[in-house]
């Protein structure tokens, strides 16, 4: 490897500056350009701090960058779901097996602040507030244009990675190229972010160590704990139709909205109405595109390449998971960008894939599915099922979350167990009455053990 090599990143969001510092640990010369201002200097809009879900496959990214003990000290371990009914009972449900099995909250902007600081003071340049105008695929230069003084300039470098998200500019060029396939499918909902603050001794005034629930059947809202006691909460509603946000136009449609549908979270949120007026309703967009890359000059990763709707928690992870592939690819072939970015693609892209479309069906299971008795049950049925079968039946949820497996294989093995769970579960009503030789005839005839990355 070069002592130096000219690497522009654009985009600063999350797997940008992660990419950075394990490229500048690798002798490579790189710079990132932002087109927002600084974060750690003005304050950060809203829908770049909704709360993030952080597990093994985006930790295993950081402890690769040698970062991890600095990202533990912001984030709160979350054990399973805590479900609230309109009534105000709770049903908690465990994630994993037991409670080394959990996901992690995580502020995105504290997450951004940390990774940009340790990014800088490894030695990586970013520069705020320069907007993407374009990139000229045959010089790899990119024109940029200061949001401030609207100065125009350019800057040319061996490889330009675009780490610039869904509405990505360096995607915007590989538009341009020849047989470039992309997609993008909207989700007829959108997300309001909300905040339920500290109670008055500074503590957090739910469980806190749970991701909270308000399933409703057509919306719900989810609530993550903050590290100062606050909860980051996300309202998903349709954007028309009887409940939705086409129907909530002034503060007294919201209160009634809530005093309905979420009274107890009304107590929760005395600043509710002008929290939901003065934050934006996001869209949330699936899109996949290919090729990923250009002439062994350009290289989309993460959310540029394949963004994904947030309801497996996967889109961090799968960023930062990008990462570590790019990154193990680029120790064993060197300096051969072409080629790196061949076997990039083709590793990452039927897994990416995979997780959208997981992502897309898990927004029907939290939204609906976790208030269904059934549905609990065979969630119970799934962990008696692991702990008498480990090697080879892993509940879909735990691998994407807790395994490094490839999403394609956790998809496809999870599609498997779900008949399996359907054969043994549908006549029955109680653990003790699972038949468990069927089971192990089963669950050996169709699977196969686990292997891990």
């Amino acid at each position: 490897m070069p002592t130096k090599s000219n690497i522009t990143l654009v985009g600063s969001g999350l797997a940008g500056p992660l990419l950075a510092i394990s490229l500048k640990a690798r002798g490579f010369d790189t710079e990132i350009f932002e087109r927002r201002p600084d974060m750690r200097k003005v304050a950060v809009s809203a829908g770049r701090s909704i709360n993030l879900a952080l597990s093994t496959r985006g930790i295993h990214a950081l402890r690769e960058a040698g970062i991890w003990p600095d990202i533990e000290k912001i984030i709160i371990p979350m054990k399973g779901r805590m479900m609230h009914s309109v009534a105000g009972e709770l049903t908690f449900q465990r994630y994993g097996k037991d409670d080394s099995e959990v996901i992690n909250s995580v502020s995105r902007a504290a997450l951004n602040i940390v990774l940009m600081n340790a990014a800088e003071e490894r030695g990586v340049k970013i520069h705020f507030q320069q907007r993407c105008t374009g990139f000229d695929l045959r010089t790899r230069a990119v024109e940029l244009r200061d949001e401030e003084s609207g100065k125009l300039s350019s800057v040319e470098s061996e490889i330009v990675i675009g780490t610039d998200g869904a509405t990505s500019a360096i995607r915007t060029e590989l538009l341009k190229t020849p047989r470039f396939n992309f997609s993008q499918q909207y989700l007829d909902y959108g997300y309001k972010e909300l905040t339920i603050p500290a109670a008055e001794n500074g503590e957090h005034a739910m469980e806190t160590h749970a991701l909270h629930i308000w399933p409703r059947g057509s919306f719900m809202l989810i609530a993550l704990p903050n590290i100062d006691g606050t909860f980051g909460c996300i309202l998903f509603l349709p954007f028309e139709g009887d409940n939705s946000f086409a129907r909530l136009g002034s503060e007294s449609d919201v209160q009634t909205f809530f005093a309905t549908h979420l009274p107890d979270v009304l107590l929760l949120m005395p600043s509710l109405a002008e929290n939901f007026f003065a934050n934006p309703t996001g869209s949330m967009v699936t899109i996949k595109c290919s090729p990923w890359h250009h002439d062994g000059k350009a290289l989309l990763l993460g959310d540029a390449a394949h963004a994904i709707v947030p309801f497996f928690g996967q889109g961090l992870n799968c960023s930062f998971e990008d990462c570590s592939c790019l990154l193990e690819l680029l120790d064993r072939h060197g300096r051969q960008w072409s080629r790196i970015f061949e076997e990039f693609e083709e590793a990452r892209k039927v897994n990416t894939d995979a997780i959208a479309d997981l992502a897309v069906e898990n927004f029907v299971e939290m939204r609906d599915r976790v208030a269904d008795p059934r549905f609990l049950f065979k969630k119970k049925a799934e962990l008696a099922l692991e702990a008498k079968f480990p090697a080879r039946f892993v509940p879909k949820y735990s691998m994407v979350t807790f395994h490094r497996v490839p999403y394609s294989v956790a998809a496809r093995r999870g599609r498997i167990q779900d008949r399996i769970l359907a054969e043994l579960c549908d006549p029955i009503d109680r653990i003790e009455d699972l038949n468990w030789s069927q089971a192990e005839k089963l669950i050996h005839r169709e699977l196969t053990p686990l292997e891990e990355n």
